[in-house]
């Protein structure tokens, strides 16, 4: 009897030690959430990858993810500068949301109290980052605090001195610190690693001439230097006269004479940006190489993606920061090992947004998604499901760097997309038909043909605004176009 007894006891308390998911008390044995990875690299834009049909780049290890997972074709940043997107995927809110009216792009501390690492550690889950943090936190926030590892790896140099004298590019550390996380995990947990590049970032304050400004790993040596590149496709000089006087004189334009205003410059620096992509592919495969020694990656979901688009010319700019294709479009891949051959190798057309990473992480963990996030998990996209009622429309917005670049707030809504820069007196709009003028050369804003959807979308921007924090307040010293 008391056999039976003590075998009853101990059958109750693994019972009870199983099921209790969503706590730190996860059976390892039975646990099959899967690990998530997720790459995130800087100013990066939609089409700079091999799977995405650049003919040039060079990306065999994201093209294979690609080819066994799923493309997103219309993945978009909310916000298009890097500090503001990366606090975007932190807190799951985009800039108007998460700041204040006065700091549009500093994160309030209520915002940021609890980020998506948190809800995954608090469902089982350990966290790792390694790479760039740069978010603009409320002061005395510490980072660290909310991952089980956490290590910052910047740029400025990007080349790190080792113990031993040798320096080492921070795209191989990054992924050397990732590789050190998965072979010392625990066995009882699954885990959620982010490894947060700073390339392919420019480093800004080297304008040396003939030195590129993108510093690439030595992995990547010598690639791409017996090609002459096309030059930018819209590098027409009618294009950038086309613009209103306040781009024209935006820091679009003053840093696209940094690395980009002539054929020398140009040559040098985009065949440098491209070595950057190269390598941080060449680091990505010496982790999925591991991952896959480790036995790890039957059930590891991998995430590629960047921080905003980058403009590399065209119209006459550099950088992101405003309202076109370029500076809004971000690469997104998702490959799920667990997904049926029948889901394999597609492309999605439905809008993503970076809004939507932290609510896909935690759907994949199984944590309940808070009611304050603004975006939706991609899941049922990644699944093969149709989403008749996925979203119609997506809100964008730049609300930094207002000294130097007028702010502004618009839908885009699958064929138009209309844009205000309301920092402009009066607020200078933008309509453009996606559909039939991909390149959004024309501004149908004056138009009467196109009268109803401009008063349509106007209206919607308004009311995304409302929901999402409320207007901003122009800046009065801008004092309309700058001449």
């Amino acid at each position: 009897m008391l056999a039976v007894c003590l075998r009853f006891s101990v059958t109750f308390v693994v019972f009870v030690f199983t099921v209790f998911v969503g706590s730190e008390f996860v059976s390892a044995q039975n646990d099959s959430r899967p690990n998530i990875v997720f790459f995130f690299a800087d100013d990066q834009r939609n089409d700079t990858l091999g799977c995405a049909g650049h003919d040039i780049v060079k990306t065999p290890n994201i093209d294979a993810l690609a080819k066994q997972g799923v493309l997103f074709e219309n993945c978009l940043v909310s916000h298009s500068i890097c500090w503001v997107s990366r606090t975007t995927i932190l807190s799951g809110l985009t800039a108007r949301s998460f700041g204040s009216e006065s700091v549009a792009d500093m994160a309030k501390p209520d915002a940021v109290e609890t980020l998506y690492s948190d809800i995954l550690r608090s469902v089982g889950y350990r966290t790792g980052y390694f790479g760039k943090w740069h978010a603009k936190m409320p002061r005395g926030y510490r980072p660290e605090k909310h991952f089980d590892e956490f290590e910052k790896i910047g740029r400025n140099p990007y080349f790190k001195k080792q113990p031993d004298g040798t320096t080492r590019h921070e795209t191989e550390l990054i992924v050397d610190r990732g590789i050190e996380f998965i072979r010392k995990r625990p066995n009882d947990k699954p885990f959620a690693l982010n490894m947060w590049f700073n390339a392919s970032h420019a480093e800004d304050n080297d304008k040396r001439p003939g030195i590129g400004h993108f510093p690439w790993p030595r992995s990547v040596d010598g690639m791409y230097e017996d090609i002459q590149v096309p030059p930018p496709r819209l590098n027409d000089p009618a294009i950038f006269e086309s613009q209103p006087e306040f781009l024209k004189h935006s820091i679009n334009r003053e840093r696209f004479f940094w690395r980009w205003d002539t054929p020398e410059k140009y040559q040098t620096n985009i065949r440098a940006y491209y070595r950057m992509i190269s390598g941080i592919d060449h680091a990505m495969g010496r982790f999925l190489k591991v991952l896959k020694e480790e036995g790890l990656d039957q059930n590891t979901i991998i995430v590629y993606s960047a921080d905003n688009g980058y403009y590399l010319g065209d119209r006459g700019f550099a950088g992101k920061w405003s309202h076109y294709e370029q500076s809004l479009r971000v690469p997104l891949i998702i490959y799920d090992p667990r997904q049926p051959e029948g889901n394999r190798g597609r492309v999605v057309k439905q809008t993503a947004l970076n809004l939507d990473f932290p609510p896909t992480f935690l759907d994949w963990a199984g944590a309940d998604v808070p009611n304050r996030y603004q975006g939706r998990s991609l899941v049922p996209l990644v699944n093969g499901a149709e989403a008749s009622s996925w979203r119609r429309d997506s809100f964008h917005e730049h609300l930094a760097v207002r000294n130097r670049q007028a702010a502004f707030e618009g839908i885009r809504e699958g064929r138009f997309k209309y844009v205000r820069y309301f920092d402009e007196t009066p607020a200078y709009e933008f309509l453009h038909d996606l559909k039939n003028d991909p390149d959004e050369l024309v501004n149908l804003v004056n138009d009467p043909k196109f009268n109803d959807v401009l008063l349509r979308l106007r209206k919607r921007c308004e009311e995304r605004v409302s929901e999402l924090g409320g207007p901003i307040t122009p800046l009065k010293a801008n004092g309309g176009s700058k001449k």
